[in-house]
């Protein structure tokens, strides 16, 4: 229990410190931070389907495709966003600025 209690005290901490990070972002540098984000994502895709991928029980298989399919989505969200970012900066000939 004691290290339950550890861990969601870091995980709530982390949403603190991660809400106010974000919040302080300006927008001009949003589409570095998601092509960051997105690595970060990509890494995590990897690390789930490795551990996914090791089948310990049901339960932990079950829960590794649930974090692919998450992962997955987080990327392909991500990837998305940005593309639709770096889209405002095009002029309309379809040449960057």
């Amino acid at each position: 229990m004691e290290v339950f209690v550890g861990a969601l005290t870091v995980f709530v901490l982390a949403l603190f410190v991660g809400w106010e990070i974000i919040n302080k972002v300006p927008p001009l540098l949003h589409t570095p931070l998601m092509s960051g984000a997105n690595a970060i994502s990509g890494i995590t895709l990897v690390g789930t389907l490795v551990t996914s991928g090791a089948q310990l029980t049901t339960f932990t298989t079950i829960l590794g495709f649930v974090a692919v399919a998450m992962a997955t989505a987080n990327v392909v969200g991500g990837f998305l966003v940005t593309h639709r970012m770096l889209e405002m900066f095009r002029s309309r000939g379809g040449e960057s600025k």
